[in-house]
């Protein structure tokens, strides 16, 4: 079985920096994609950010020149750099992570972490 730990969310005031992290462990085969999403209450899960397993990353416009996504695939993590955070940004935070596990190695599947709440306050 495979889970996905998130951690580093918090309280934070504007124009400062938090770093979310998220680790896959168990029955891990591969890891293909790596993203980050955000939701707040009463709308829909927005993409942030996400890496292919070779680095390429891509960004929604409202984070771009603010968060850097990365990943550790000798550790199957994936980070997400949050710099001059705006009230904006607050939300709970959700890695999301395709892979395959080693029963059947050849199916690919979408997991969730349990999310982070980060808020963005003075």
């Amino acid at each position: 079985q495979v889970q996905l730990v998130e951690s580093g969310g918090g309280w934070v005031q504007p124009g400062g920096s938090l770093r979310l992290s998220c680790v896959a462990s168990g029955s891990i085969s591969s890891i293909n994609e790596m993203a980050w999403y955000r939701q707040v209450p009463g709308k829909q899960r927005e993409l942030v950010a996400i890496i292919t397993s070779d680095g390429k990353s891509n960004y929604v416009d409202s984070v771009k020149d603010r968060f850097t996504i990365s990943r550790d695939n000798a550790k199957n993590t994936v980070y997400l750099q949050m710099n001059s955070l705006k009230p904006e940004d607050t939300a709970v935070y959700y890695c999301n992570v395709d892979l395959a596990d080693t029963h059947y190695p050849d199916e690919e599947y979408e997991l969730w972490g349990q999310g982070t709440q980060v808020t963005v306050s003075s």
